[in-house]
């Protein structure tokens, strides 16, 4: 059973399955659009088009050509100039959700924090080399 969810589009009550973020009138309207967009690019012409391009052609929205690009229905393979923004930075990436040179800093941020962790660890064991003796009186 779905919950009621207004359609961020156009505001409508839908009922939210989890199977798509708009109403089924929006849905309609996106596909009708997303038809526009592919035809475009389907001619040889067109197929390295950038955003800038294919929403001046088309008039779609660039949003939705994100999305589009994001749920593979538009692939970077066939239309090289197409992406949609990292989720930290904005910079237009094609897979994934951070670009390169995020993933990069984030990887090197998990090294850091790993060399420190065991630096840290090694200075703590470092300590247990001393004898404790457990003298009763007696």
């Amino acid at each position: 059973m779905g919950e009621l969810k207004n359609c961020p589009t156009c505001g409508e009550f839908f009922n939210y399955t989890g199977m798509r973020e708009v109403c089924n009138n929006c849905a309609m309207n996106e596909e009708k659009l997303y038809e526009v967009v592919y035809r475009f690019l389907r001619k040889r012409e067109n197929r390295a088009a950038t955003v800038e391009r294919i929403v001046e052609a088309t008039g779609v929205d660039e949003s939705l050509l994100h999305k589009w690009v994001r749920k593979n229905r538009l692939q970077p393979a066939m239309f090289p100039n197409l992406g949609y923004p990292c989720d930290n930075c904005g910079k237009i990436t094609q897979q994934g959700k951070l670009c390169v040179s995020c993933t990069e800093g984030l990887k090197t941020g998990l090294r850091q924090f790993d060399a420190a962790k065991e630096f840290r660890d090694k200075v703590e064991n470092q300590g247990s080399g001393t004898y404790h003796s457990d003298s009763k009186k007696r």
